[in-house]
């Protein structure tokens, strides 16, 4: 009885062997990347001052990132970008961008310098701008907004960027209590928990975040 020789073709085997190596490749990046924000976040966690968000809230924002694959992301107030490293972690996970906004320009290079220290400047549109201005000017569209800018124009942020933003994604904002009271923007959470089609809560662990998600158009 013949045995059969079965001869492996070079045509099969060389993109088996690419799409192998792009996987490798691909997740020793993240790995990297994993790392450096690791080591950076670590190495400066006590050193967020100048209207940065808390580390749990940064947390927060990766956490809902990642776990609904949001990849078109906007925030409207850099800072010195803390709250931007969390979420640009998040999107090197997702394949996303974040586009981000801050009118202050010491601030802005401030961030610019920790994007590149933390291994994120990659991934985020780093803009120089009155937010005002330019959010009404973005095209959108978004899947996850993160408004952490003057609390006074919360709800003008909010209805310049929602006809950007996909039925599914999420509009979180900073600074915003369920108890009401002074600084917890009780009449901005009014207005999202009255919007039919958003269901809008509120994370009270670090500094107040509503998060609303949206489920339809109207």
């Amino acid at each position: 009885m013949k045995r059969l020789h079965i001869r492996p073709y070079p045509f099969l085997i060389l993109p088996l062997a690419i799409v192998m190596l792009n996987c490798y490749s691909q997740q020793t990046d993240q790995s990297t990347i994993d790392r450096k924000v690791k080591a950076f976040l670590d190495a400066h966690s006590r050193q967020w001052y100048d209207m940065n968000v808390p580390a749990s809230d940064g947390q927060l924002l990766h956490d809902l990132i990642v776990k609904n694959n949001y990849t078109e992301a906007l925030e409207i107030g850099t800072s010195t970008g803390h709250s931007g490293i969390w979420m640009a972690w998040a999107l090197s996970k997702t394949g996303g961008k974040l586009t981000t906004i801050e009118l202050d320009e010491s601030r802005y290079r401030e961030a610019l310098e920790n994007f590149k220290e933390a291994g994120v400047d990659h991934i985020i549109d780093a803009r120089l701008a009155n937010a005002h201005d330019l959010v009404p000017q973005l095209k959108g569209p978004f899947d996850f907004v993160f408004s952490d800018a003057d609390k006074g124009w919360y709800r003008n942020y909010f209805l310049a960027v929602d006809p950007k933003l996909k039925v599914g994604g999420c509009y979180t904002t900073h600074n915003v209590s369920a108890r009401g009271g002074r600084g917890g923007n009780s009449d901005y959470l009014e207005f999202l928990q009255g919007l039919g089609n958003y269901e809008t809560n509120v994370d009270s662990n670090g500094g107040g975040m509503a998060i609303s998600f949206k489920k339809s158009e109207k």
